[in-house]
């Protein structure tokens, strides 16, 4: 099982392992107080494609094809994860307001085609 939640929520014993997919670390969050189990900056979308999204330079359509594309280029990491979901909850932890429309939820999806 994968599922996506944001960093501020707490974390729950149904959460198994937990993973930051952002590139930056969450503003407010000490690295101490965050429980996590790794933060894989790599399957993060790249500086360029997140600060277009950001900027509103592109749509979340553009932003998710493109950053499936990136995804492909690091798709063994993404085959690790999608193996781990098969034997535990994997919740991706992301730092994004929006809750509909982020990397996390594409990451997501991504990773459950793989699994």
């Amino acid at each position: 099982m994968i599922q996506i939640k944001r960093v501020y929520d707490a974390p729950a014993p149904q959460d198994g392992y937990r993973v930051l997919v952002d590139r930056l670390w969450p503003r407010g969050v000490k690295k101490e107080a965050l429980k996590c189990d790794e933060w894989c900056k790599a399957l993060a979308p790249s500086t360029r494609l997140r600060k277009d999204f950001h900027a509103e330079h592109i749509d979340f359509a553009a932003f998710s094809q493109a950053y499936r594309a990136e995804l492909e280029s690091v798709k063994a990491q993404a085959q690790r994860l999608a193996t781990l979901s098969r034997t535990q909850p994997v919740t991706l932890l992301y730092g994004s307001r929006d809750t509909q429309q982020n990397h996390a939820q594409v990451l997501a999806d991504f990773l459950r085609a793989l699994a």
